[in-house]
């Protein structure tokens, strides 16, 4: 297995930086995926690591051997990286066999390595089909074979789920996963689907404005993330005005727990972080004297997935009521107008 390492990485077209001093490390045998907006310079970032593109500094370095800096450059053929680009790009007049064997010896052709190849990502029985006969997904599947077929050190993959529908994008991206845990392949995805980096991502890393802003197991950047722009990009989130002290921060939801590490945030004002799920929501009868155990609110919007929904719900307090988002389950979704008590699950994180 081979640890990928990026440093400093610095790349632009004439006046435009796209990457301005990126760091990025890829443990062996993972699965890190680089997040970020579309044009933010991931398929960039991808281009110079596999040898597309030349940086105009910093160094990137795979299995101990440095692929790149300020007296290397390794063309793409020899840096034993392989790249799957976003549409799959098989070549139109080649089977599906011939597509996967391309690049390989005519010794290994008359091999079984495609055949075991095809056999590894299930697409066996397709090998003498054509590029236009096929799914997406198994036009994706020829691609992720054909990658690995030259045994690459690292593998990189450039949003290769965009194009399918949801249902397959799921099914297609599991199976991916599996197999490349399976054959142990150190992998770089980049994704602007923060759905997709964090649940399919050992580490997650933020590409924003040329830097990587953030890098770290999915949870971590979800509950712990940087800053406020950081926090709303990962997913719906509330922000509320807190007093720090002891470790605690003190809201209009209660008194809610900070999160171990930050608990030494010192005195004073600020804000917290708590996500839509760390709300809990009970209907209240009108007049009740429930308040005590929470604060009061009014649900002005349901949205409502199966699965679960999402509660938009006025508070109702003295200075004017706020919006806060809460995440239920979907058969505890509540009809618009329902009266309700809001009260909150700590630990919470404090944002700059």
């Amino acid at each position: 297995m081979s640890r990928l390492s990026v440093r400093d990485l610095w790349k632009g077209y004439g006046k435009r930086a796209v990457l301005q001093g990126v760091n990025l490390e890829v443990q062996p045998g993972s699965l890190t995926a680089v997040l970020g907006l579309s044009g933010c310079g991931k398929t960039t970032l991808l281009r110079v690591i596999a040898g597309f593109e030349r940086a105009e500094r910093g160094s990137v370095s795979l299995a101990r051997r440095v692929l790149e800096d300020a007296h290397t450059f390794l063309p793409a053929e020899q840096r034993g990286v392989g790249y799957v680009p976003q549409e799959g790009a098989l070549f139109p007049h080649l089977t599906v066999e011939a597509n996967v064997g391309f690049g390989l010896s005519r010794r290994e052709r008359r091999g079984h390595a495609v055949d075991e190849l095809l056999e590894m990502v299930g697409i066996a029985p397709l090998a003498r089909s054509l590029p236009n006969e096929l799914s997406g997904g198994e036009q994706q599947r020829v691609a992720l074979a054909r990658a690995l077929a030259r045994r690459p050190h690292a593998l990189l993959l450039d949003e290769p789920f965009s194009s399918l529908d949801a249902s397959l994008r799921t099914r297609v991206r599991e199976e991916v996963h599996s197999l490349l845990s399976a054959q142990g392949v150190t992998t770089v995805l980049v994704t602007h689907d923060q759905e997709e980096a964090l649940s399919l991502a050992d580490d997650v890393a933020v590409l924003r404005d040329g830097v990587i802003v953030q890098q770290g197991a999915p949870a971590d950047l979800y509950e712990r993330p940087t800053d406020e722009r950081l926090a709303r990009f990962l997913g719906a989130v509330n922000l509320i005005d807190a007093d720090f002290k002891d470790g605690t921060a003190r809201t209009p939801l209660g008194a809610l727990a900070l999160r171990v590490e930050q608990g030494a945030v010192g005195y004073g004002a600020g804000v917290v972080m708590v996500r839509p799920e760390q709300l809990d929501v009970r209907p209240r009868t009108e007049g009740a004297d429930g308040l005590r155990a929470g604060l009061g609110g009014r649900v002005e919007q349901c949205r409502y997935y199966g699965h679960d929904a999402l509660l938009h719900i006025r508070t109702e307090q003295p200075n004017g009521g706020e919006v806060l988002l809460a995440r239920v389950h979907g058969e505890q979704a509540l009809p618009v107008g329902t009266p309700v008590t809001i009260a909150a699950r700590g630990p919470v994180t404090p944002l700059h």
